[in-house]
């Protein structure tokens, strides 16, 4: 069994599926976070991965999901956007609450709730499986003498924190938001996303970052990436390109 790490999925179920269609069978799939908002699908990309007992960590979005999800079960039916749900709204949540058919959209009076007792225990339920997320996930193998270790976003420069109780909130800061790759030479090999990277999966000697930008439709971006932790093959599907296909 292979251990295949993918990217940033961000709702696009169709994509996902492609691209595990051409993983191995019996790939052990491990998901960086971001699972969900501004593609069409993220209630169905989430149940795949529920369903499936397949691995991931934490993403900021699960994150904003946990937080502003809580916020607008509170208010839902009633209210669709109180002001603080304005954040998760702009970074894509308005998508992943039609995926659960809890909003539509009017085109005179705007967003709308749907009562959708259904929808909404599914979401609720989503909600505590992604409380459950860890931050990190640490494989029994080495790469380049380096134990392996999977995160959301960078955190190889903060590792050292991971379990200090001093360094908690650091660490998880890190691991969840960190733009950058890491600066130093690190004492892990960690693959994370979170931030895209332009023509396909980065990979160097102590990190590799398999965000390739599945959601963007800026030229160098939009595909879905798994990487291979035991071969180092890489596997990638264009969103794009396979939308265009189904059009035509």
């Amino acid at each position: 069994m292979k251990h295949y790490i993918i990217g940033d999925v961000h709702g696009h179920y169709d994509t996902l599926m492609i691209l595990v269609e051409r993983l191995p069978k019996d790939a052990k799939l491990i998901f960086v976070g971001d699972l969900i908002d501004r593609g069409p699908k993220s209630a169905e990309v989430v149940e795949f991965v529920r369903e499936g007992g397949h691995g991931c960590v934490m993403g900021n979005h699960e994150e904003m999901m946990v937080q502003y999800g809580t916020i607008f079960s509170k208010v839902y039916p009633e209210s669709t956007a109180p002001n603080v749900l304005n954040i998760w709204y702009d970074n894509g949540g308005d998508a992943t609450l039609f995926s659960y058919g809890l909003l539509k959209y009017d085109i005179k009076k705007g967003m709308q709730c749907v009562e959708n007792e259904t929808g909404i225990r599914q979401f609720l339920d989503d909600i505590a499986w992604m409380q459950t997320l860890p931050l990190y996930i640490e494989l029994p193998l080495l790469t380049n003498d380096k134990p392996v270790v999977i995160t959301h976003a960078s955190c190889a420069d903060v590792w050292h924190h991971h379990n200090n109780p001093d360094g908690v909130e650091t660490f998880r800061e890190y691991a969840l938001w960190h733009r950058r790759p890491p600066k130093y030479e690190s004492s892990i090999f960690n693959i994370y996303g979170h931030t895209p990277v332009e023509f396909g999966v980065e990979i160097e000697q102590d990190y590799v970052n398999v965000d390739t930008g599945c959601h963007a439709n800026v030229y160098g971006f939009g595909e879905l990436s798994a990487y291979c932790v035991e071969t180092g093959e890489v596997l990638s599907v264009n969103r794009r390109l396979e939308e265009l296909r189904r059009e035509m």
